[in-house]
């Protein structure tokens, strides 16, 4: 359907309203601009967040005029308010055109010729990697990258420079996830679809405002429940938000209490005999608190500890729910777990992530429809581009780890590289990695498509990293109002989304295809082009980076996949053309993509002839994994001096730092600035009322915000959204990490306020 803008706006308002009342947020309407009707429609993928939906971009006369959904794709034509408003971000005045350089640190920014911007940039990685040796340069990128950019940096810095110091933004919101699929299944990824919520009959929802993180998902959940009467929503989360108000069971435990309430749910379900021996017996091996192999007696015992009358306690719930939710996951007929950034950003992210893999493996609610633990993603290629990838700075591409002699081998041959050419030495951790900058260990570095002097916390001490007077920082960015240009010696213009063409891979393992859609500004170049060229000028050999466009670069990351179980040989750029996403492995042309993954004639890495309906084929003996993850506080927990626990929070109108929502004025008019919600208990307490002006102190830093008193949080906790640039809120929060994944914990630290 087109419309004028102004009719539009009316139905958008109608929407708004109706995303009041049921958390919904979408609309299936095209947002027009009024450039007059498209006379063609380009195919592409959501700019914003993992559910990857596919949206057509109705051009006329050069200039994008019109988005809606693509019926084709997973979303069935629906877009959230967000994606339905890109068009004003496409086409905001408000851009980089053209690289621009500091001639000298505290300088302006100042326009420069793109020649000189990459003599300057090769000239300056030249001289680190003389000078102080590989490991003085870095690439930290973005789960916002292209595949093909993505892929290509890492080919560059790990083959071509010899380093490992290769990060990206997925290390602060997916490597608990990750962490938790690898090691209770073998490898990342989940391996379900988006098609099992139509197949549900309960849902067990931790960690996630899906409601408003992942609209459209949350959209099918709902149309699931209304079609089927008898489904239940489990909605477990400290705060009681609108995902929470269609639940049948909200579970406010106290913040980061939950790997006490999931094992106090696998006591229920062991002593109850809701468990599925037949499944776990032959499909699953246990590993005891010291990771060393157990047996089923052993994890039984474990679980003494979190009897639910203990549990209760310390999750401050009423012990039936625990007994209630513990049936409902059980006995379900289709049981399917999701979860987000409540789980992964923690210290304890991976082992969360285990005993919801846990809860599946013992009550087999796996690999059949509707039964699957799916982990929810916050960007549009995290997945596709940075895991599957290996994009991080102990992974290689495909599945493939730093530290395996093998693998290293593999991607030798596979790039034409003398043996040992790359490092065997991982590389740091995205919080390291900034620190190394500060101590200037790491010279140079690259940021592409992400903000990190808004996004890292602990932000003071980040600041000070990226003020090293010694470091030079190249920026990739589209925004000149993304903060960490601050801090930047040279920025880069890059073509934005659909500018250019190139692949995302959403959050069910969907690759779908964005095509070239407008003209970029005349002095914005595609990423690939530019770091072939950056590349070729730094001194690696023409024919390593011999790729004409984003096409070569895919075609090639083929066939680096091809034959593992990352297999997508058959995704060809012109098969993605025709078709609305493929979902891997994919291994080819004829091949529709696999639905679910470890399956005996659903996945293709299982034989055919497998004895055993499901094959863990990334671990030894083909069986999953149960984990005995003990329960452990956050990091840092409210004591008398800091009573409350402060967690971070997402709003339906803005994602991530705010750089292309607070481009559109209907979202930037919903949710102008930051704020704090407080419980009312907690504002009675300390005399404040709705709207007045609060301090929000830890023990880093403190923030002035205006109060929203609700009964959104339960007592004793306070949020706050990050996405105003104006109020750095990751400033409050502590910079712990999970051992682990190194993930960040932004969902947990000890906080105070006082009316201002």
């Amino acid at each position: 359907m087109n419309s004028s803008r102004r009719n539009f706006l009316r139905m958008l308002a109608m929407s708004t309203a109706m995303t009041a009342a049921s958390g919904s947020g979408l609309t299936s309407l095209a947002h027009a601009s009024d450039e007059g009707k498209p006379d063609r429609w380009v195919k592409g993928v959501c700019r914003y967040c993992g559910t990857g939906c596919g949206v057509l971009i109705g051009v006329r006369d050069g200039k994008a005029v019109a988005i809606k959904g693509d019926p084709h794709n997973h979303n069935a034509g629906l877009l959230c308010l967000k994606g339905s408003m890109l068009l004003p971000v496409l086409n905001s005045p408000e851009r980089v055109t053209r690289p621009m350089i500091r001639r000298q640190k505290g300088g302006e920014l100042e326009p420069v010729s793109w020649d000189e911007a990459l003599e300057l940039m090769a000239g300056k990685f030249r001289e680190s990697i003389d000078r102080f040796g590989p490991d003085s340069v870095a690439w930290y990128g973005s789960g916002q990258c292209l595949t093909e950019e993505s892929y290509l940096a890492n080919k560059i810095f790990k083959g071509g420079f010899g380093t490992n110091n290769v990060e990206g933004n997925p290390r602060l919101c997916m490597a608990s996830a990750v962490g938790g699929y690898t090691t209770s299944f073998g490898k990342d990824e989940p391996m379900g679809t988006y098609a099992d919520i139509d197949s549900a009959s309960c849902f067990f929802i931790i960690g996630s405002n899906t409601s408003e993180a992942h609209p459209v998902l949350f959209r099918r959940i709902a149309r699931r429940r209304q079609s089927a009467p008898g489904v239940k929503i489990i909605v477990a989360d400290p705060r009681r938000t609108n995902t929470s108000r269609i639940a049948d069971m909200h579970i406010a435990f106290r913040p980061g209490t939950d790997l006490a309430l999931m094992h106090s749910m696998a006591w229920v379900i062991i002593h109850e005999e809701l468990d599925n021996a037949r499944f776990w017996q032959r499909y699953v091996n246990f590993m005891g608190p010291d990771g060393k192999p157990a047996d089923f007696d052993a994890y039984r015992a474990f679980l003494e500890d979190y009897r639910p009358e203990r549990a209760a306690k310390l999750c401050n719930i009423p012990e039936e729910q625990i007994y209630e939710a513990a049936r409902l996951f059980a006995e379900s007929p289709a049981t399917m777990s999701l979860w987000c950034m409540g789980i992964n950003q923690r210290v304890q992210g991976v082992a969360a992530n285990n005993l919801i893999h846990n809860l599946h493996l013992l009550t087999g609610q796996i690999g059949r429809p509707g039964a699957t633990p799916f982990s929810l993603t916050g960007q549009p290629n995290a997945c596709g581009g940075v895991r599957d990838g290996g994009v991080l700075s102990h992974l290689l591409p495909a599945g493939r780890a730093v530290a395996n002699p093998k693998h290293r081998a593999e991607m030798e041959k596979l790039w034409g590289l003398p043996e040992g050419r790359i490092s065997d030495k991982p590389g740091p951790h995205t919080m390291a990695m900034f620190e190394a900058l500060g101590r200037g260990d790491i010279r140079c570095m690259i940021i592409c498509e992400t903000n990190p002097a808004q996004t890292l916390p602990n932000l003071n001490k980040i600041e000070k990293c990226l003020s090293n007077p010694e470091s030079f920082i190249v920026s990739i960015e589209a925004f000149p109002d993304a903060i960490t240009l601050r801090y930047a010696d040279l920025v880069l213009a890059p073509s934005f989304w659909c500018e250019r063409d190139g692949v995302y891979g959403c959050g069910e393992r969907r690759y779908s295809l964005t095509e070239k859609a407008v003209e970029p500004p005349a002095q914005c170049r595609p990423t690939v082009n530019t770091l072939v060229e950056f590349a070729r000028r730094a001194g690696l050999p023409p024919e390593f980076v011999n790729f004409r466009n984003a096409e070569d670069v895919w075609n090639e990351w083929r066939m680096v996949a091809r034959g593992t179980t990352y297999d997508f040989w058959g995704m060809t750029r012109e098969r993605l053309r025709r078709e609305s996403g493929l979902i891997w492995p994919c291994p080819d042309e004829n091949h529709p993509g696999t639905d679910m993954r470890y399956v005996r004639g659903h996945d293709p890495m299982v034989p055919a002839d497998h004895p055993n309906r499901y094959f863990f084929y990334g671990l030894p003996d083909g069986k999953a994994l149960i984990w005995m993850r003990p329960y452990k506080g956050a990091a840092e927990e409210p004591d008398q001096e800091y009573p409350l626990y402060l967690t971070s929070m997402r709003v339906i109108d803005h994602w991530h730092t705010g750089t292309m929502t607070m481009k559109v004025p209907e979202l930037r008019k919903a949710n102008p600035a930051a704020f704090v919600e407080i419980n009312p208990e907690d504002a009675e307490r300390a005399g404040i009322a709705h709207d007045d002006m609060v301090v929000v102190e830890t023990r880093r830093d403190s923030l002035t915000l205006p109060a929203r008193v609700s009964d959104t949080c339960r007592p004793g906790l306070v949020a706050v959204p990050f996405f105003d640039a104006t109020k750095l809120v990751n400033k409050l929060f502590l910079d712990a990490t999970d051992p682990a994944s190194r993930e960040p914990e932004y969902k947990i630290c000890a906080a105070r306020i006082r009316k201002a």
